[in-house]
């Protein structure tokens, strides 16, 4: 690697953390069937103590599909800022749905909700808490 630039990254401390993922509103699901992968975008909310994922449901989806066989799932977060400034924060977990929320309730935490080919009326909107079992972060200075 005598000639391949890099970047030094430095472990994220419990505070750190703890700022990046409350800072944060969307990432990467990624969930698993045995050996094949799915990873999705997802908005999701940190209060300190837990985190939950909003996913939207519906009969044909792959993701739902995914997310009933995923053991444990791993939710990336992260962002790039100029060339050297970057950092990332992995949480990994279990899923667990959480009762149905009102629509308001899910609004003051989550941006909108963003669709695809999808009406509204075909979407169900759903909040699952990720557990968390391991978290660990990455930055730059």
């Amino acid at each position: 690697m005598e000639h391949v630039e890099y970047v030094y990254t430095f472990g994220m401390t419990d505070e750190e953390l703890d700022e990046y993922l409350r800072n944060a509103e969307v990432g990467v699901l990624s969930l698993a069937d045995e050996g094949d992968a799915y990873a999705v975008p997802v908005g999701y909310h940190y209060d300190g103590e837990r985190l939950v994922v909003r996913l939207g449901e519906r009969d044909d989806s792959t993701k739902m599909d995914y997310l009933e066989t995923t053991t444990t799932a791993t939710l990336v977060v992260y962002e790039k800022e100029g060339e050297q400034s970057s950092w990332s924060v992995l949480v990994r977990g279990t899923l667990r749905e959480l009762p149905p929320e009102t629509d308001r309730e899910i609004n003051e935490q989550f941006e909108p909700f963003r669709l695809f080919d999808e009406t509204i009326e075909d979407v169900d909107a759903a909040v699952y808490e990720l557990e968390m079992a391991e978290v660990t972060g990455r930055r730059t200075d």
